[in-house]
């Protein structure tokens, strides 16, 4: 075993900004959604290029909150790539939706718009109503989104864009979440930007800004903040609908602040790091680096390679045991939902019926990459992956 100090799979990186941002919640007293919040959300919004950013506590309020804003109903389908993290399934069902799952690029590990098309028709035939398309931008590059667009257009579908890796992501010079309906951030320890837990919902559309801030806030007709400073804070306001408690907290929209300010510094240190491991891994005829598509900017979430087990000296799960011994954490690159058990036992899925998701899933290792990783930590990867 290997005595070097592990290098995790993912650390977030704060310092003596992000602690002193968090005095002026605490000496306030206003811990819970308030100014900190709000100024947060108008950032955010600015960087993002869009009209209206509402912060969330997590990407999957978010997305539920999104999901329910563009009008997904009980046993409305939605499409979901197979690859991505439980909870962007989770969200539809939590609308009493139907997820139906479609297959994804092999190579950018996206949501194929070939296999969703199918699922779409497919769906309609069965005489489910095909309400939206949830593309991931998965390990923060962008889906495909001009062939999403016009599949949406040509089918009636909302879009909700599950940009929980894809803070700062670019596509054609379009930031993430802002394409879609409506986007969704997370902003999670593993993201590139952290506030602990916590998410955004974006928009352009004035309509679905006003309910989505009317749900997560237990369905209240005007927000804490906006009562507290108006002409009769005594006064509790009007619940017109059934709302949910999503409100981020001010210690969070304070972290927030100040990572929002470090974001293209943190999302330029990963392309470095990425062009590294491209340059030293490219010799490994084993190991397939992650695509990097024209047109995309890549927020580098996560470095994603593929294990050829055909080629490779260990299988991809041996080969995580050997790192982790050797004090290098990895994981596989993230699930395939419907190769888990609520979901085949709920819809009678096999492994085998999205066979590409399937072998992502099975072959996918992300490297260690975040900003606060060291040159040597790099180099000693790449030694110990040669090695092999």
């Amino acid at each position: 075993m290997n005595k070097r100090k592990m290098i995790q799979i993912a650390t977030p990186k704060m310092g003596e900004e992000e602690w002193q941002a968090l005095r002026e919640p605490i000496e306030t007293g206003w811990l819970t959604q308030g100014p900190k919040v709000a100024a947060f959300e108008n950032e955010f919004a600015r960087y993002h290029q869009v009209k209206h950013a509402l912060a969330t506590t997590s990407c999957t309020t978010a997305l539920h909150l999104a999901l329910l804003a563009v009008g997904v109903k009980t046993g409305d389908a939605v499409i979901v790539p197979s690859f991505t993290w439980v909870a962007t399934a989770n969200a539809v069902e939590y609308c009493g939706g139907i997820p139906v799952f479609c297959d994804i690029d092999p190579y950018t590990y996206n949501i194929d718009p070939a296999s969703a098309r199918t699922k779409i028709e497919e769906s309609i035939k069965k005489g489910l109503k095909v309400t939206a398309i949830i593309p991931v931008h998965l390990f923060g590059l962008y889906a495909d989104m001009e062939a999403i667009l016009e599949l949406a257009g040509e089918y009636n579908l909302k879009v909700v864009e599950d940009a929980a890796c894809a803070s700062g992501a670019l596509y054609h010079g379009k930031t993430a979440g802002t394409l879609g309906d409506v986007g969704c951030f997370s902003f999670h320890p593993r993201k590139v930007l952290v506030t602990g837990e916590g998410g955004m919902c974006t928009t352009n559309d004035d309509e679905l800004a006003i309910r989505i801030n009317c749900l997560r806030n237990h369905g209240a007709s005007v927000s804490e903040e906006q009562r507290h400073h108006g002409n009769a804070p005594y006064l509790l306001p009007e619940f017109n609908v059934l709302g949910y408690n999503y409100r981020m907290t001010d210690l969070q929209g304070a972290l927030g602040l100040i990572q929002l300010k470090r974001l293209e510094g943190f999302i330029s240190e990963r392309d470095y790091w990425a062009r590294y491991y491209d340059q030293k891994l490219a010799g490994l005829e084993w190991l397939r680096i992650p695509a990097r598509p024209e047109g995309c900017k890549v927020s580098w979430q996560a470095y994603v390679c593929m294990v050829d087990e055909k080629k490779a000296p260990l299988s991809r799960n041996r080969l995580m045991e050997y790192l982790q011994e050797n004090g290098i954490s990895t994981r596989p690159g993230t699930q395939a939902v419907h190769m888990l058990g609520y979901y085949q036992d709920k819809y009678n899925l096999r492994d085998e019926d999205y066979p590409i998701a399937k072998d992502v899933y099975e072959h996918s290792i992300a490297l260690p990459l975040h900003n606060c990783m060291q040159a040597e930590d790099y180099k000693y990867i790449i030694s110990i992956l040669r090695r092999l």
